[in-house]
C-alpha cells in the first residue's frame, strides 16, 4: 500500500478566511460564534451561529459564476483554491486522470433552496432560475472543484450527516492508498445558516440559545456553522518526487455504524471507528497524544465520547489531550470534520493543542483532559478526528507527524 500524505489545506470558517487566520484564532481560544445575520432571525427562537461574517461573494465570484453557485459550493471553491495554491499541482495529462474530489456535505445548497421555496410559497412566484437544480444540488461543489482543476479521476460527494467530511477525507486516503488516484482534492463544506436550515434544527430541540460548551456540565447544546476545509490528499512519492511540502501523513481511517438509533450516539460504534483508525494507522494506542472531538455540546454526546475514548484507550486516557474546536468555530454538520482536521495539523507541525472554550465546570462524566479553554504547547505525534453522525455514521481518521 502506498503512504498518503497531505500536500495543501484551504479553508474558510467562522475564525478565518485562510488557514493562518484559523491556527491563529484557534491558538488565541478565539470565538467565532455570535449573533446571526440572516433574513428573519427575529423569527427564530436560536439566533447565534458560526456565521462566515463581512463575505462579498461578488470579491470572488462574476454574475454568471454566482448564478451556478450556492454559497456552500463558493465556500468550498475558495478553500480549494488556497488549498491548490499550496500544493502546486497543475493536474494535466494522465495525472490529471489520476485525480480525483471526494467531499462531504449534508445540506448542499440549502440556502438556494430556502430563497426558491420563498419566491415560490411566500412571494407567489411561478417561474425561478433555470440553474436552481444544478445550484442545489449536493455534488454541485465536488463537481465545480473537479471543472475548476481539470481533475478527471473519481469525483463525488458523501453525504452521511455530521461525518460527511470525515468519510469523505476516508475514502480519498483509501484511494490514494490503494494507487486508484495519484492526488485526490477532498474535505467538505456546508452554509445550513438560513431560515428554513436553522428552523428544522429548532425542532430537535438540541442547540443552545447562548453558546457551545462541549464537556462542560453547564452546557445546553449545539451551536450550528458555516465555511468549507479542503486538502489535497497525495501519494508520497509522488509528493517527494515532485518537491512538495508535506504538512503532515494520513495514516490511518476506521468508520462503523450504530445500527441502533437514527439520533442516540452508541459507545460501542464510537469506540469500534476509534480503534479501528488506530489499528489502520499501525501505532499502539499509547502513541496517541491528541483527539480532535466531536464534541458537540450537547449532553449524549459528550459523555457517549468519553466513554467510547475510555473503553478504547483504558489508563491511556487519563494521558490523552481531547478538546472540541466546535467551542470556538460552531458545527459545521457536514463540513464540520474538514475544518477540525486544521487543529490536527497544527498539533502536529507547530505543537499548539486547540483549547475547548467555554469550559465552565467539571463533568464526572466527561473526566478526561479536555483542554479547557486556554491552548497549549505539546508535542504530539499521532492524533485522532471524531466525527459521530445522526444515523449511527461513525468516521475517524489517523494523522502522523511527517
Amino acid at each position: 500500500m502506498k503512504r498518503v500524505v497531505i500536500t495543501g489545506a484551504g479553508t474558510i470558517n467562522p475564525l478565518g478566511d485562510t488557514v493562518a487566520k484559523t491556527f491563529e484564532a484557534m491558538r488565541e481560544g478565539r470565538c467565532g460564534i455570535g449573533p446571526l445575520e440572516i433574513r428573519d432571525v427575529d423569527r427564530l427562537s436560536i439566533q447565534i451561529g458560526g456565521q462566515v461574517k463581512d463575505y462579498d461573494e461578488h470579491a470572488h465570484f462574476n454574475r454568471q459564476q454566482i448564478a451556478l453557485y450556492d454559497r456552500f459550493t463558493q465556500f468550498t471553491l475558495l478553500a480549494a483554491r488556497q488549498a491548490m495554491e499550496q500544493a502546486g499541482l497543475n493536474p494535466v495529462g494522465d495525472l490529471a486522470n489520476k485525480s480525483g474530489v471526494i467531499l462531504g456535505t449534508s445540506g448542499g445548497g440549502l440556502n438556494t433552496q430556502d430563497e426558491n421555496y420563498r419566491a415560490v410559497y411566500e412571494e407567489g412566484k411561478n417561474r425561478v432560475h433555470p440553474f436552481i437544480v444544478p445550484k442545489l444540488m449536493n455534488n454541485a461543489a465536488a463537481s465545480h472543484v473537479s471543472m475548476e482543476w481539470n481533475l478527471r479521476g473519481p469525483s463525488f460527494t458523501v453525504a452521511t450527516a455530521c461525518a460527511s467530511s470525515n468519510h469523505a477525507m476516508g475514502m480519498a486516503f483509501q484511494m490514494v492508498r490503494s494507487g486508484m488516484a495519484t492526488v485526490m482534492v477532498t474535505g467538505g463544506s456546508e452554509s445550513m445558516l438560513c431560515f428554513g436550515g436553522i428552523k428544522a434544527w429548532e425542532g430537535l430541540r438540541v442547540m443552545s440559545k447562548d453558546a457551545c460548551r462541549p464537556f462542560s456540565a453547564t452546557r445546553n447544546g449545539m451551536v450550528q456553522g458555516e465555511g468549507a476545509g479542503v486538502f489535497v490528499f497525495e501519494d508520497y512519492d509522488h509528493a517527494r518526487a515532485r518537491g512538495a511540502e508535506i504538512l503532515c501523513e494520513v495514516a490511518g481511517f476506521a468508520m462503523s455504524s450504530d445500527a441502533s438509533d437514527i439520533v442516540m450516539p452508541s459507545k460501542q460504534g464510537a469506540a469500534r471507528a476509534i480503534a479501528g483508525a488506530v489499528a489502520d494507522a499501525g501505532v499502539a494506542k499509547d502513541a496517541v497524544g491528541y483527539i480532535n472531538a466531536h464534541g458537540t455540546g450537547t449532553a449524549a454526546n459528550d459523555k457517549t465520547e468519553c466513554a467510547a475514548v475510555a473503553d478504547v484507550f483504558g489508563a491511556h486516557a487519563d494521558r490523552l489531550m481531547i478538546s472540541s474546536t466546535k467551542s470556538m468555530h460552531g458545527h459545521l454538520i457536514g463540513g464540520t470534520g474538514a475544518v477540525e482536521l486544521l487543529a490536527c495539523i497544527m498539533a502536529l507541525r507547530d505543537g499548539i493543542i486547540a483549547p475547548t472554550i467555554g469550559y465552565e465546570e467539571p463533568d464526572p462524566e466527561c473526566a478526561l483532559d479536555v483542554v479547557p479553554n486556554v491552548a497549549r504547547e505539546a508535542s504530539v505525534n499521532v492524533v485522532l478526528s471524531n466525527a459521530f453522525a445522526f444515523g449511527g455514521l461513525n468516521a475517524v481518521i489517523a494523522l502522523k507527524k511527517f
